[in-house]
Order: structure tokens, then C-alpha cells, then sequence
């Protein structure tokens, strides 16, 4: 274990897109003796995500979009399966989710249930996740989503049988953490 942490020195290396710093820090060991390490910490300010289920028809709401990380570490399309998410900006986490769901789904739900919180990527960045889940039904579809036009999300929208998305997990055709987290959540607690 170590104690006693103190950022000795902070360097901005990019402010490009979100905030990337290396920082550097002293700490103590267990045996007493003290330390200092270089590491860079990547800032892009915390989000939400949410799984839409209904219990009548069995069914999830899910997104498609290009994810340019995916595509630069392998994944010929760039194309991930994913709950429907956004980073709050300077919303609560709850206001965040409803927006969100709005304008990537199109559907305007009325009650959400955060069901925990998740550090996505510790070693490296510094974002907390806020999980919600919510009922739906086929009257809450208000648009056809697809994204903020504004922010160029080209999202397409997706309905999908709750088993078929866990058939997709053990496939590779799902591989984005938070989406799976929330499909495990509904399984494991026998929501669906």
C-alpha cells in the first residue's frame, strides 16, 4: 500500500480535444520509504449511460455508431453496439441521461434508476461513469434520434431481443464495457 501522495509537478501536453497532463507525484511505501512517478492522466470530464428495457416485448434500445479508437486498434468498420451514453457537461448525471436518451434513441423516458457508478479506464483516465437503467414502451418514441446533428454522432438506432444481445456478447458482435456491464446488470438481476 502507499500513503502520504502529493502532485509534485502538473504539465498540460494537450488541451486539443479534452485535457490530457502528465503528472507527477510522491508517495510513501509500506516499508517507509519515499517515491516519485511520472504518469499521464487523460481528462475528457465524467458521463452517463443507460439501457432502455421492455419487460412486455423482452427487448433493449441500443446505438451503432463509428468509434474512431475502435477502429484505429483493429475494428475493420470503427462501428461498436453500445448503450445509449454522453458525458454530462454541466448537467447532473440524471438530467445528462434523459437528454441523451432523447437525442440519440428519440425516446423521452420518465423514470430512470441509477443502479451504481464505475471507474471505466483507471489506469489512465480520469472519468467516472454514472449507470442508469429504465423502462420504455413504443409511445415514448418521440423522433427518430440518431444523435445531435450538431456533434456529427450519425447513431443509428437499434431495438434488439435482450437474449439476442447476450448471443452478441459471447460473439464479439458487443465488445463495449459499459454496454455489456448494463446487459449483465439486467441478466444477473433477472429484470429480463
Amino acid at each position: 500500500m502507499i500513503s502520504d501522495i502529493k502532485i509534485t509537478d502538473t504539465k498540460l501536453l494537450s488541451d486539443n480535444w479534452y485535457i490530457l497532463k502528465k503528472i507527477t507525484y510522491d508517495y510513501t511505501k509500506s516499508d517507509g520509504s519515499r517515491h516519485s512517478q511520472s504518469r499521464e492522466v487523460y481528462d475528457r470530464g465524467n458521463g452517463a449511460t443507460i439501457l432502455l428495457y421492455n419487460k412486455e416485448q423482452q427487448t433493449v434500445v441500443l446505438t451503432r455508431q463509428f468509434r474512431l479508437p475502435s477502429f484505429v486498434n483493429g475494428n475493420e468498420s470503427g462501428m461498436l453496439i453500445e448503450a445509449c451514453a454522453g458525458l454530462l457537461d454541466d448537467d447532473n448525471p440524471e438530467d445528462c441521461i434523459r437528454r441523451e436518451t432523447e437525442e440519440e434513441t428519440g425516446y423521452k423516458i420518465s423514470a430512470v434508476q441509477k443502479i451504481f457508478e464505475a471507474y471505466m479506464s483507471p489506469g489512465s483516465v480520469t472519468e467516472i461513469l454514472h449507470f442508469f437503467i429504465a423502462t420504455y414502451t413504443k409511445e415514448m418514441k418521440l423522433s427518430d434520434g440518431g444523435g445531435a446533428q450538431h456533434e456529427e454522432e450519425n447513431i443509428e438506432v437499434l431495438e434488439l431481443p435482450f437474449t439476442e444481445t447476450l448471443q452478441m456478447i459471447e460473439t464479439g458482435a458487443i465488445k463495449d464495457a459499459k454496454t455489456i456491464m448494463l446487459l449483465q446488470y439486467i441478466r444477473l438481476n433477472g429484470i429480463l
